[in-house]
């Protein structure tokens, strides 16, 4: 009986070790070339129209998932219900992604942490390039990466994003004292504030001027725009509703 378990026990080892073996073992190369090249593995999920209807396409089913979400008064069961009706509607590869990137839009966003722009657009990773900082201003190290976006990665279109609540344009529209770094990150933000506005105008305000001044500060950008492969594009998102309208 002795003899009989320690064989059983001797085979069932054989067989994981060739399991592992098998998994481990590149594939035939006839299986690798049906995944593509790496440019058509990290555009699988790139969308063949209109890339800002595209997005907000997608934010339209995310408000509905955001929204349901609130008819549960438990966190935890409002997380639960929250993902199981996240419309994520794509994910590129792993091994994809760790060769490269190929998004198909770029956000100009702010750094809130109630802004996620892959939620809100229902993206998966590798997706939207983003570039996020309090206010989302067209700071020198924003438009710099923005312009790497467009030259090197094709992005063709940059949609500068304020939100509801935003805490810099606040800041802004106050006369409180703030660091000389905070002071420098609001400058834009005043130069774009109307007389009267609320927050939301102003918010809504910030974000056209944000847009505007893209091109005006980056050759780069300019040309793209000119040429036709570039789209900039202002945007309000508002955290209550989840709802992301044009400005």
């Amino acid at each position: 009986m002795a003899h009989s378990r320690r064989h059983l026990l001797r085979l069932l080892a054989l067989a994981g070790a060739s399991v592992a073996l098998e998994t481990l073992a590149p594939r035939p190369a006839a299986a690798a070339a049906a995944d593509g090249t790496l440019t058509e593995r990290l555009s699988v999920c790139r969308p063949g129209g209109d890339p800002l209807q595209e997005l907000l396409r997608r934010n339209r089913d995310f408000c509905k998932a955001w929204q349901g979400a609130e008819r549960s008064a438990d966190p935890l069961s409002r997380a639960t219900l929250l993902h199981e009706t996240w419309p994520m509607h794509c994910q590129v590869r792993p091994d994809a992604l760790a060769a490269g990137q190929r998004p198909w839009a770029s956000v100009l966003c702010c750094a809130d942490s109630r802004v996620a722009p892959e939620w809100i657009f229902a993206c998966g990773a590798g997706e939207l390039f983003e570039v996020r900082s309090a206010g989302n201003t067209a700071f020198d190290a924003g438009v710099a990466s923005l312009e790497y976006a467009v030259a090197e990665l094709a992005v063709p279109l940059i949609l500068v994003m304020g939100h509801s609540g935003c805490g810099a344009v606040t800041a802004a529209m106050a006369s409180n004292p703030l660091t000389p770094l905070l002071e420098e990150l609001v400058a834009p933000i005043r130069a774009s504030l109307k007389p009267g506005a609320d927050l939301a105008q102003a918010v809504r305000h910030n974000a056209a001027a944000a847009a505007s001044a893209l091109p005006r500060r980056s050759a780069l950008l300019r040309q793209a725009v000119t040429e036709g492969r570039l789209t900039i594009q202002a945007a309000y998102f508002d955290i209550g509703s989840g709802e992301v309208s044009l400005v």
